[in-house]
C-alpha cells in the first residue's frame, strides 16, 4: 500500500503542475500576441545556455535550505514560519564574522558559517522556548520575529559594518578567505547547491534515522501519544525548531559568501516564505525537498527569462505557484483515487487473514 500511496502523491503532483502550467498558457493567450514564444522561453529558457543554467543553480540553493528548514517543524506540526528572519540574522551574523575573525584560508569560511547557523538558531530559540514554556503561538512569535530581525539586521549593518564609499547601504566587503570558491571561471557558479545537497541528507538521515528525529515525528504525529510514550515533548517542540533555525542561518551566509561577497540586502529576501512553498510540494521529505525547490527555482527562472525575452511580467509564475499550492494542499483533489487505493488495501488484508 505504501508504494501505491506514494505513486498516487506523485501522479497528484505532476497532475497539479500539469494544470498550473496549462493555466499559464491560457493567461499567456490573453497576454501576448505570441503566447507560444513565451512558452517556449518560460519552459526552454533556464536550459537553453550555460548561464542560464547556472542562475537556475543558484536560485534553487537557498530555496533547499529553506525547504529544509520548514519541513523539519512542519513535521513536528509546529506552524514556525520565521526561516525568512533567521536566514536574515544569519547573513548578519555572517557578515560579522567575515568581517572581524582572523583571515585564516579554509578555517575562516567554516567559522563564518558557525556564526550564521548559531545566529539562526539562537533567533529561532526564542519561539521555540516561548512555546514550550508559555504555549505561545509559535506562528505569531516567529512571524513578529522575522520584523524584529530586518530591523535589528540593518542597524547592525548601518552603524558597524556599512561601507561608507558604496553609495548605498552595504556592508564592507568579505575579505577572500571568507569566500565561497567560484567553481567556473566564466559564470559565477559557486558551491552552495552542493552544500545544499548535502544538508539534505543530513536532514533526511536526522528524521529518519536518528532517535531525535523519531521523536520530532511522532511529536508531529500525535503530541498525547508520543507524552504518553516517555517523550519530552518540550525539548522537541525546542531543539526541533533550532535546528530549523541553523539550517535557516546558514542559506543567509551561502548566499552571501557566494553570490555577492559583503552583505547587500536592503529588504528581506523572500527565501523564507518561499521555503514554505518548497516543503509544502515536498510534504515535509528532505529529500523530495531538492526537486520541489529545483520545480519552484526552474519557474523563477523561466519567468524571469520570459520577461527579457518578450516585455512579459515575470510575475506570472507567482499566479502559477499559487494554483499549485491550491491543489497540493486540496485534499479533495483525486480523493476518490486515493480512497480507492486504501479500500482495496482493506479487502487485501481482510482476504489474507
Amino acid at each position: 500500500m505504501r508504494n501505491k500511496m506514494v505513486l498516487f502523491e506523485v501522479v497528484r503532483t505532476a497532475l497539479t503542475i500539469a494544470i498550473a502550467l496549462l493555466l499559464g498558457y491560457l493567461i499567456l493567450i490573453f497576454a501576448t500576441d505570441d503566447p507560444n514564444t513565451a512558452f517556449k522561453w518560460f519552459i526552454y529558457g533556464p536550459i537553453s545556455r550555460l548561464r542560464r543554467f547556472v542562475e537556475l543553480l543558484n536560485r534553487a540553493t537557498p530555496l533547499i535550505f529553506t525547504g529544509l528548514a520548514v519541513s523539519i517543524v512542519f513535521q513536528a506540526e509546529i506552524f514556525n514560519i520565521g526561516a525568512e528572519g533567521q536566514l536574515f540574522f544569519g547573513a548578519v551574523a555572517a557578515t560579522f564574522a567575515a568581517l572581524y575573525f582572523p583571515q585564516i584560508p579554509f578555517l575562516h569560511v567554516i567559522i563564518v558559517l558557525i556564526f550564521a547557523m548559531a545566529a539562526g538558531g539562537l533567533w529561532a530559540a526564542v519561539p521555540a522556548y516561548m512555546k514550550a514554556k508559555w504555549n505561545a503561538s509559535e506562528l505569531v512569535s516567529s512571524l513578529m520575529m522575522n520584523y524584529v530581525a530586518f530591523y535589528l539586521g540593518l542597524y547592525i549593518i548601518n552603524y558597524h559594518m556599512r561601507d561608507v564609499n558604496a553609495g548605498f547601504l552595504v556592508s564592507y566587503k568579505f575579505p577572500r578567505t571568507a569566500w565561497l570558491p567560484r567553481l567556473l571561471r566564466r559564470y559565477n557558479l559557486y558551491p552552495g547547491i552542493f552544500i545544499a545537497l548535502g544538508f539534505a541528507i543530513l536532514v533526511w538521515f536526522f528524521l529518519y534515522r536518528t532517535k531525535y528525529g523519531y521523536e520530532l515525528r511522532m511529536v508531529g504525529k500525535n503530541k498525547e501519544f508520543a507524552r504518553f510514550s516517555g517523550i519530552k515533548v518540550e525539548n522537541v517542540i525546542i531543539y526541533s525548531q533550532i535546528i530549523s533555525g541553523m539550517v535557516a542561518g546558514l542559506a543567509g551566509a551561502v548566499e552571501i559568501m557566494g553570490l555577492y561577497k559583503r552583505f547587500v540586502w536592503q529588504m528581506t529576501p523572500g527565501y523564507g516564505f518561499d521555503g514554505i512553498i518548497v516543503a509544502l510540494l515536498a510534504r515535509n521529505n528532505p529529500l523530495a525537498v531538492i526537486p520541489a525547490a529545483f520545480l519552484v527555482a526552474y519557474m523563477r527562472t523561466g519567468a524571469l527569462i520570459m520577461g527579457r525575452m518578450t516585455g512579459i511580467a515575470p510575475e506570472i509564475v507567482m499566479m502559477l505557484q499559487a494554483i499549485i499550492i491550491l491543489l497540493i494542499t486540496a485534499e479533495a483533489f483525486l480523493s476518490f483515487w486515493k480512497k480507492r487505493i486504501i479500500e482495496k488495501a482493506a479487502m487485501e488484508q481482510e482476504e489474507k487473514k
